[in-house]
């Protein structure tokens, strides 16, 4: 996400603490249930729900968790009716944030989103107001220790697959791909032997902006407490 450190999040998810972890859990459980809802139990054609049992296996939740998510989504298995919902917000000076959501209450979700916001100088926006200011892509992030060979190569190698940018960040590569190409770049990485970090869809900012110490510092408050909320599954900004 803009602003704020994807990989840095994937350690927390990774080695979250033990007062965290239903809450993570939760969250994991909701995006696997909406996936199977959404294209079906087989993960052969369903990417989507590959890309989520993926992401949860990596958190280390629990196999029946992920079998009851499953059974959930595509209706084996009773229980709360799951919505993905993404909200549009304002934070301070400037700032926008898409919020994606994954809850069985609407109202909860809303009411959270608006104390936390209000609380930092922010607002809940209208539909469209902040949407059209971003736009979907693949997103593959390889660690430095799993590169073999110089990364420089593997990044050639990137955009002969059809990967549209590569960034080369302290923790490793970041490759950013056509929303289309996602599943295929995916295997051919897979396919060369390379352990890949994560492979999601993600949303960003057409135009970037940059803000001062203590708006970053309000944005990064925001963040905590989204990523406390277990109805909160990720979230998007425009700072650069």
């Amino acid at each position: 996400m803009s602003g704020h450190s994807k990989w840095a999040k994937l350690k927390h998810f990774k080695g979250a603490l033990d007062a965290k972890k239903s809450a993570i859990f939760t969250k994991l459980g909701h995006a696997i249930t909406i996936a199977a809802r959404q294209g079906g139990k087989d993960m052969e054609t369903n990417f989507k729900l590959r890309l989520a049992i993926e992401r949860a296996k990596k958190a280390n939740l629990p196999k029946d968790n992920i079998e009851r998510a499953i059974k959930r989504g595509t209706g084996e298995l009773a229980g709360e009716q799951i919505e993905e919902v993404i909200y549009e917000a304002f934070g301070p000076n400037g700032t926008t944030i898409l919020i994606e959501a994954l809850t069985d209450n609407k109202n909860r979700t809303v009411s959270s989103l608006r104390r936390i916001f209000n609380k930092y100088g922010g607002n809940l926006g209208g539909q469209n107001s902040v949407l059209w200011m971003f736009e979907k892509k693949g997103v593959i992030r390889i660690l430095k220790e799993e590169i073999k060979g110089s990364p420089e190569d593997l990044e050639l190698k990137m955009i002969d697959f059809g990967a549209e940018d590569i960034k080369n960040e302290e923790e490793g590569l970041v490759i950013y791909i056509k929303l289309e190409d996602l599943e295929r770049i995916k295997k051919h990485i897979e396919d060369n032997a390379i352990s890949i970090e994560s492979a999601e869809i993600e949303w960003f900012a057409k135009d970037p902006i940059k803000v001062d110490e203590s708006t970053q510092s309000k944005i990064d408050n925001i963040f905590i407490e989204l990523d406390e909320d277990q109805d909160i599954n990720s979230y998007y900004t425009n700072i650069e």
